[in-house]
């Protein structure tokens, strides 16, 4: 059998957004990685693969997840797992790796796949694409992605507040990731720019503490959860004016 490594969106922590897909992938496979942080606490992936497959083929494997400040430190991390789940396909031929969100959306897969095809040359890397944050906030909120011609912007905001307003400043819809640090910031930029009234954010999406505000609300929210997620939609003065 040749070495397979599947990477499986999840969705953003509600059970019932995974795709019948993902779960068919996640029940293939000998073996479903989750990713955890140094806690050892149950993080979103997790908690989602626990009510579609049986807790005895999970292996849950340490990684880096909010290290930013020690390059060193967070890549050794990525080699350990990388190392890890490459021992884990070359003895169980296929292995699931559960992402929340998309794989190919700012996920750690990216780097867990590159590690284990380098130790393992002959396994075949694919993916399972998930339903992201952004669209469940939208869902939830009733906040309209995009229509007509509008682009659409995702913008993670760890790489900074300046590179968020120049999202804002123009003319589509601005998706914000990764923003629960930088709240205050986010609220400034979005007053600047005149997109505050309508945008909104989310955190723990689909779970007990979900949370759902009016983005005019983040200047006194004090810190958010890391993963809170943040639409502002297009200016749009009537219907169908993009079309």
């Amino acid at each position: 059998m040749t070495p397979r490594l599947t990477g499986v969106g999840v969705g953003p922590g509600d059970p019932e957004l995974i795709t019948v897909k993902g779960v068919s992938a996640l029940r293939a496979a000998a073996v479903v990685v989750v990713p955890v942080m140094e806690d050892g606490g149950t993080g979103r992936a997790e908690a989602t693969v626990l009510h579609h497959v049986d807790a005895a083929k999970i292996v849950r494997i340490v990684f880096a997840l909010n290290e930013r400040s020690d390059r060193t430190r967070r890549e050794s991390a990525w080699d350990a797992a990388g190392e890890r789940v490459a021992a884990l396909v070359r003895e169980h031929g296929t292995v699931a790796f559960a992402t929340i969100g998309d794989p190919n959306v700012y996920s750690t897969f990216t780097y867990l796949a590159q590690t284990v095809t380098a130790l393992v040359p002959d396994v075949t890397v694919a993916t399972v694409p998930g339903i992201t944050a952004m669209q469940d906030l939208a869902a939830r909120s009733g906040a309209v992605l995009t229509e007509g011609r509008e682009p659409l912007t995702l913008v993670p905001v760890t790489a900074g507040s300046g590179v968020l307003r120049e999202a804002l400043e123009g003319p589509g819809t601005v998706v914000a990731y990764k923003f629960g640090r930088q709240a205050a910031e986010v609220a400034a930029a979005l007053r600047a720019t005149g997109r505050l009234s309508d945008a909104v954010w989310g955190s723990s999406l689909g779970l007990p503490e979900e949370s759902i505000r009016p983005a005019a609300d983040l200047a006194d929210a004090g810190p958010l959860p890391y993963l809170s997620t943040l639409i502002a939609p297009a200016r749009r003065a009537e219907r169908g004016g993009k079309l």
